[in-house]
């Protein structure tokens, strides 16, 4: 037997007994060491996303250690250290043939389609297994999905632009890995917007210098007065809602470009006359490809990206109670991980 952090219903979360699961062929049983609490499963967790039907063992940014594998030629995976791509493909499709894994038309997830790591131990197929070193911590190595997404969608919007002007929208997980990500890519200046001024303080403890408070500041004066005449080049919404995709198109120069990552709402009005006048690129980003997940592993290792100063560590069992701090705006910090 095992306790699992299980969503039965909108707003409802329960610790629950459930069987161990016994890894079969090609697949590896893995003891949980910590586990992220995404964004979209907040979403999810209140009812909101279609994608996730209760009961469901959430949990998709997940490190731990291999104990058991289903067949022996995996047998030396027992014993590491890991994280997990929980991104499934068929490997056959248009998108998958051209190395686009993100958008096969069969892609599942781990935590989504299938049991996920909000439990103290998870089955993940072998193919997901990405071993790391032992002397990276667990909490660290469970960033790797959030900074992989953070990492593509950052590098596909800077593409086009020379030491940028940044500004990200929302510090969340994502947002805030978008800032750093963005001042690891070569930005000239990356400025935060957020309405949680805790959360601003945050971030400007963990190197991003410029915010502003979108309820508190003029926004319009407050960009002028930290980008000067040469203006913004790139937006990357990490909330993803009517105000701050309206917002963006206002603030950016002619030919800049705005990344959308957030999934908050889906129908939202833009002035498309003025993306066309402008010449005013919009994009979108969902997850990553393999060498997305993998450049992100070596940026963990190498120290690039920590998990100091911006994530707080509480117990898979208290869970329940996170989801519902963080629905609340209760939380300051940039991500919650949780402990088995």
């Amino acid at each position: 037997m095992m306790k699992a952090l299980v969503w039965n219903a909108a707003e409802r979360m329960d610790w629950e007994d459930r069987e161990r699961p016994i890894p079969l062929v090609n697949e590896a049983l893995v003891r949980i060491e910590a586990v992220g609490i995404c964004g979209s499963e907040i979403e999810g967790y209140l009812g909101h996303n279609s994608l996730r039907t209760p009961p469901l063992i959430m949990g998709h940014e997940f490190s731990g250690i291999v104990e058991q594998v289903g067949d022996e030629k995996n047998k030396t995976l027992i014993g590491k250290k890991m994280v997990v791509n929980p991104l499934l493909s068929c490997g056959e499709c248009v998108s998958c043939r051209r190395a686009l894994p993100q958008l096969c038309k069969s892609r599942r997830i781990i935590g989504i389609h299938r049991p996920g790591a909000f439990a103290e131990w998870a089955v993940v197929p072998v193919e997901t297994i990405v071993v790391v070193p032992e002397s990276m911590s667990f909490y660290r190595a469970a960033l790797a999905e959030p900074l992989a997404c953070s990492l593509r969608a950052t590098r596909r919007a800077m593409e086009r632009h020379t030491f940028a002007h940044v500004v990200v929208f929302g510090a969340g997980g994502i947002g805030l890995l978008c800032a750093k990500t963005a001042l690891l890519l070569g930005a000239s200046k990356v400025m935060i917007v957020d309405t949680n001024e805790e959360r601003l303080k945050m971030s400007r403890s963990v190197g991003i210098d410029e915010t502003a408070n979108a309820r508190e500041d003029n926004l319009e004066e407050r960009t002028k007065q930290v980008f000067g005449s040469k203006g913004i080049d790139v937006v990357i919404d990490a909330a993803g809602f009517q105000l701050t995709r309206e917002t963006a198109m206002k603030l950016l120069n002619p030919g800049g470009t705005l990344m959308n990552i957030g999934l908050g709402i889906d129908e939202t009005v833009l002035p498309i006359n003025q993306l066309i006048r402008s010449e005013i690129e919009i994009l979108g980003s969902f997850c990553y490809t393999r060498q997305d997940f993998q450049d992100a592993v070596d940026l963990l290792i190498a120290g690039k990206i920590t998990e100091e100063g911006w994530t707080e560590i509480r117990p898979l069992a208290e869970g329940a109670q996170a989801f519902a701090d963080l629905v609340a705006g209760k939380v300051t910090k940039g991500k919650i991980l949780l402990k088995p």
